[in-house]
């Protein structure tokens, strides 16, 4: 989506722990990069709870709906892990109520240079759930052909703007879901004839993703799936604190987000790594607002951040505010 109002209206969710702390990064950098942006901060996540006793408050997800773009830092807290209310349902609420179906993962280091497209509102983590009488418990896999058609037609339009290489990942030997993904993907092809598509089964996919992952240039997969293969790649490419993510509809806002945790053991000492929220922001710009060149002056500009002042967890010593200054200092 391309923002069209003058002032590009962008909500921020600074959510828990090292979140704020990410965030602010974001926001200055903004600022910096993309003065004419409009940022607001909303309640999201365990703050949301303690303020409002849910996750997703009312006037948080009315500001969402309307933004050109949503900028989200990781939520979660050990105060809610066994709570019956929890910040992670505020998040399967958002991704629902805004139907952002498309999970963008890229990964790359060297010569590794992949993006997974994994459908996000489907599946199992979305049908139905309980437990019976006996003691038994169960999920259900559910998919529509409209729900693998549209993220399998997002896959190849991806696809057709990289390499023109597009990777189904499926269990089609087992479920008859991945019987069906299969049939709809091939029914897509059909409109991108300049598109090259093979057909993986999922163990076979994470094994040739741990060996050879530079074969890869987009994979697209049901949401399971998909959530196991892109943590996979991410741990390929420099691990999950560094990776970012998109998540895009048809229509509305697109939320952005870096893909690890809220890390409440390091919360407060002021030596967050923002690179996954950085990256993630880069993937706004680009995907949200459609900025492509201030989306590639940032990434330059973090990558002079993670050499210049790398912070611990990568084996450096740069707090969070030093590392920010040298990503602001890049920009110039």
């Amino acid at each position: 989506m391309t923002a069209s109002r003058e002032r590009p209206r962008i909500v921020c969710l600074p959510g828990d722990c090292i979140g704020p702390e990410v965030m602010a990064v974001a926001e200055r950098v903004l600022r910096e990069l993309a003065p004419d942006l409009d940022l607001e901060e909303h309640l999201f996540g365990a703050a949301a709870i303690r303020a409002t006793g849910t996750s997703l408050p009312d006037e948080t997800l009315a500001a969402c709906r309307t933004a050109d773009a949503v900028l989200k830092a990781p939520i979660g807290d050990p105060e809610f892990d066994a709570a019956d209310v929890r910040p992670e349902q505020g998040m399967l609420q958002l991704r629902a109520e805004l139907d952002v179906y498309a999970n963008l993962r890229p990964a790359s280091q060297g010569e590794v240079d992949l993006l997974i497209v994994r459908e996000l509102v489907g599946g199992l983590y979305f049908g139905a759930r309980g437990v019976r009488d006996d003691g038994t418990v169960f999920d259900t896999c559910e998919y529509h052909p409209a729900q693998v058609e549209r993220i399998a037609r997002r896959a190849f339009e991806l696809a057709r703007a990289r390499n023109r290489r597009l990777t189904s990942v499926d269990k089609a030997n087992v479920l008859e879901t991945s019987r069906l993904w299969r049939r709809v993907v091939h029914e897509v092809a059909a409109d991108y004839p300049d598109v090259e598509v093979a057909d993986l089964l999922v163990d076979n996919a994470a094994m040739q993703l741990a060996s050879a992952p530079e074969q890869f240039d987009v994979i697209v997969t049901e949401n399971m799936f998909g959530d196991i293969l892109s943590d996979l790649a991410a741990a390929m490419t420099g691990g999950l604190g560094l990776a970012p993510s998109a998540s895009l509809g048809d229509a509305g806002p697109g939320i952005f987000e870096p893909v690890h945790g809220s890390a409440p053991d390091i919360a407060g000492r002021g030596i967050a790594n923002p690179t996954g929220m950085l990256l993630s922001t880069a993937l706004m710009l680009e995907h949200g607002l459609g900025r492509e060149a201030e989306a590639g002056i940032l990434r330059g500009a973090v990558d002079v951040g993670r050499r210049t002042s790398p912070t611990p967890d990568v084996g450096g010593q740069a707090t969070t505010s030093e590392f920010s200054d040298a990503v602001v200092a890049a920009l110039a």
